[in-house]
């Protein structure tokens, strides 16, 4: 059977593959033998040189060179294989590279890894290349080249068999961009047959590739000699190609196969798959279970699938979609499913759906299914749901809601929440930055108590309408109740410093406005108002937090003095948070008995101990034993220190009583500390009164140690509570003297029996003149009132003689004795000499 045989140049033979030189023989090598593994090696000195190869690793080419070094040995041999070098390789076929003279220049080898042989065509392929080889290898020989003309085109004209029945298109162009050879493939793809392309130029005959990807692509490839690989549109014929192009010193060869539908495949699949994931409605495929196991199991679900329900892909992947069902799922409607199943119908259902942390919600879900391709049996089932939540709770309570504040036309919390919930969801979708803001109007009370509720209905009426002057249309004014307004901003940009510059102007124009004068039927009020501001994106879409966040910034804007403006910041929250979590364990502790009282004695000039410093502490379940300093700040903010000082004011009285019962400790006494909040106590001296009245305690006995802020304000009252006590008996005693608000003229009026010197004095009382001085001031002042004086921190000798030159005859410090609970001060007690 006679082939026609495509005209090609005898050169072309070297040219047409992307390498050139040894690379490129080595390559057409392969092709022509029909082996994976090509190489080219010259013989210097004794030692095979590798040259050029393909087909291969790194790694695997000095074992192929060894290989190639039986090719050769005089005379030349095949290697035995399979050799230790290449263990992989069953099949080689070497000829040797020698000049004209005889002497050998080196070796052109094929190999395979597959067992074969060469046809005796393939041989003499081999043998042609092997001549312009060792013409290229023997430079001063170069003429050798130009006399394998017949070897080159025999060469050819086998190559351009091949290419005529490769399933890629092929041409070549010579220098002036003319068309000189054209495969059967490359004209059916290009729709023009070769006779009609051949010696045309390719910018002619196909304009349209003219400022294209393609032209520009291939123009730099013959400019850079450099072969490129890319994908074009061919637009004319609404075709995709892939394209590789390399460039030859005749021209350039492109081959090119339409890619067109591979590619819309991919776009397709990619399009598909972005978009189910980016679906706001939650996507699941579940796919049947293999024969003789009833049910579905989850094989896809999209991003709103883990957003909604809390599950990653990676836990529910292999599982049945009943992981959503729970206690409350209706049992009817997932049998309705079942069954629709069973007959391959679509269903659509409205089911109670739970999340991974347990919280249910109401998902609307439709579910078909997807039957094979034979379309006998049903395969998979695709359901698409959406949260319904929302429109439930609005159903059962739609009679129920009034979403606008009658007295202000505003509209009212639960359409404040509603608004709240959907600008965080808008965020989700597209992030843009939002404000809210707590409004308080400052000293609202005193207009209600002091001109009426109606003058104030009046003044929160003009509030609402100058709120709502002040921001936008967009924007959401709402009251919450009483005098209490949220201000809520969206579309603020999505920067996050911009828009807090948009919310301070705001919240400036709020201060502003409401700053001005009201005229409320006839009476000019003037008020102002305290500011809370939070912002919210999409990181943040809990509304609990956000309306939290916002009342803390504002209750900071009171303590800052009011008529002011005050950002949350997560330091406040992390402060309200630990100090309500103290608080808690505070009351659990009151309920639990978890607190006990320590005794720090208290010791005269001659040694002898004269009582005791009654000091809280709180044995924690978790946190162990807890000093004053870390809970007593808490328990006065949260009105604890009242339990709590009255119990160490019981449990002292109840030890006193105990040691009048002993010769050797009747004689004691103990100091209790009291609050500025429990001395003020309506009921505080009857407090004590009972306390020593249930106990039988000597009064004198009983020392209650006050601080100086008691003498801060309302100094009468004081006086006056004192003097009670001191008449019933009690003996009195000013804590940390020096550290507060005393002066000399009150101090001469309190009913005092001893001032006790703070141990910030007592600690540099050696090395610091200034502490001395106070010190000795101290005793000589408490001296002068006929007053005693005790001197706490005393941790050595030296501080203790010092005081005692002075003047000071009783001493509380770590020298005598630390802080004990009571059974180990009854043991340190029958150790000292009383």
């Amino acid at each position: 059977m006679s082939v026609s045989v495509p005209n090609l140049a005898p050169a072309f033979a070297l040219h047409v593959l992307p390498h050139s030189g040894a690379d490129r023989l080595a390559r057409l090598a392969a092709r022509a033998c029909g082996a994976p593994i090509a190489i080219v090696a010259a013989c210097e000195n004794g030692e095979t040189q590798f040259i050029a190869g393909t087909g291969f690793s790194a790694q695997e080419r000095e074992g192929l060179l060894a290989l190639c070094g039986a090719s050769l040995e005089t005379p030349p041999r095949q290697p035995l294989l399979p050799a230790r070098g290449a263990p992989e390789i069953t099949f080689y076929r070497g000829l040797p590279l020698n000049r004209e003279d005889g002497t050998l220049l080196g070796v052109l080898a094929v190999m395979d890894k597959a067992a074969r042989t060469l046809s005796p065509d393939q041989e003499e392929d081999l043998e042609t290349l092997a001549g312009l080889a060792a013409a290229q290898l023997d430079a001063p020989h170069i003429q050798a080249l130009q006399q394998t003309g017949e070897d080159a085109q025999r060469l050819a004209t086998r190559l351009g068999i091949t290419l005529e029945s490769i399933t890629e298109g092929f041409y070549t162009l010579d220098p002036q961009w003319r068309f000189s050879y054209l495969n059967r493939e490359g004209a059916r793809l290009l729709g023009r047959p070769s006779t009609e392309l051949l010696g045309k130029s390719i910018w002619k005959e196909f304009p349209g590739a003219i400022n294209t990807l393609f032209s520009e692509k291939v123009r730099a490839a013959v400019a850079g000699n450099y072969q490129v690989e890319f994908e074009a549109l061919y637009a004319p014929l609404d075709k995709w190609f892939e394209i590789r192009a390399y460039p030859f010193p005749d021209g350039l060869a492109i081959y090119f196969r339409d890619v067109s539908e591979r590619r819309k495949a991919r776009e397709q699949l990619m399009l598909l798959e972005t978009s189910i994931s980016r679906l706001n409605d939650i996507v699941l495929i579940a796919e049947a279970v293999p024969s003789g196991r009833p049910g579905l199991r989850i094989i896809f679900a999209n991003n709103a699938f883990e957003q909604h329900t809390g599950y990653s892909l990676a836990e529910a992947l292999g599982h049945s979609p009943r992981l959503l069902c729970g206690p409350l799922t209706q049992h009817g409607e997932l049998e309705r499913i079942r069954n629709a199943f069973q007959k391959g119908e679509p269903v659509q259902a409205e089911l109670i759906t739970y999340k991974k942390n347990g919280r249910h919600f109401w998902m609307e879900v439709d579910i078909v299914p997807v039957a094979d391709d034979a379309g006998v049996f049903f395969t998979h089932w695709v359901a698409v749901g959406r949260d319904i939540t929302r429109r439930k709770v609005a159903e059962s309570e739609i009679k129920h809601l009034a979403f606008y504040d009658p007295l202000t036309q505003l509209p009212n919390r639960q359409l404040l929440m509603d608004r709240l919930d959907k600008a965080l969801v808008h965020n989700l979708r597209h992030p843009r930055e939002g404000a809210l803001m707590f409004i308080d109007l400052d000293n609202f009370k005193t207009l209600n108590d002091t001109m009426g509720h109606q003058k104030g209905d009046l003044l929160l009426q003009q509030v609402a309408k100058r709120l709502a002057a002040c921001v936008r249309q967009t924007d959401t004014v709402a009251r919450l109740g009483g005098d209490e307004f949220v201000v809520m901003l969206e579309d603020l940009g999505q920067d996050p410093r911009e828009a807090t510059v948009k919310a301070e102007t705001v919240s400036g124009q709020i201060l502003a406005a409401l700053c001005e004068p009201y005229s409320l039927a006839g009476y000019q009020h003037y008020s102002t108002c305290s500011i809370g501001v939070t912002a919210f994106n999409q990181t943040l879409n809990n509304i609990g937090d956000l309306l939290k966040q916002a009342d803390l910034a504002m209750y900071q804007a009171k303590m800052a003095g009011r008529n002011t403006v005050c950002f949350f910041n997560p330091a406040m929250q992390a402060a309200v948070t630990a100090s309500a979590a103290l608080q808690s364990d505070l009351r659990r502790g009151l309920r639990e008995k978890q607190f006990l009282l320590y005794y720090q004695p208290q010791v005269g000039r001659d040694g002898r101990m004269t009582g005791v410093e009654a000091l809280l502490r709180w044995h924690h379940g978790e946190r162990g034993l807890v000093q004053p300093a870390e809970f007593i700040p808490a328990a006065e903010e949260a009105g604890l220190i009242l339990p709590l000082g009255q119990w160490a004011l019981e449990t002292a009285c109840r030890q006193l009583a105990a040691w009048a019962q002993r010769p050797e400790t009747a004689a004691l006494s103990i100091a209790v500390n009291v609050s500025v909040r429990q001395f003020r106590h309506p009921e505080f001296v009857d407090l004590v009164m009972a306390a020593l009245k249930e106990t039988q305690v000597s009064p004198h006995k009983l020392k209650l140690e006050l601080t100086e802020s008691l003498l801060a304000e309302d100094m009468e009252i004081t006086i006056t509570k004192m003097a009670r006590l001191k008449k019933m008996g009690v003996t009195l005693s000013l804590d940390d003297f020096g550290m507060g608000y005393s002066s000399l003229s009150c101090l001469k009026r309190l009913p005092l029996d001893q001032l006790k010197i703070d141990k910030s004095f007592v600690e540099d009382i050696l090395r610091d003149p200034n502490d001395a001085a106070i010190a000795r001031t101290i005793i000589g002042l408490a001296q002068s009132l006929g007053l005693g004086v005790v001197a706490e921190g005393v941790e050595t000798e030296a501080q203790r003689d010092f005081l005692s030159r002075h003047g000071c005859d009783c001493y509380q410090g770590y020298l005598f004795c630390k802080p004990l609970p009571i059974d180990e001060l009854e043991a340190f007690i029958k150790t000292l000499r009383m």
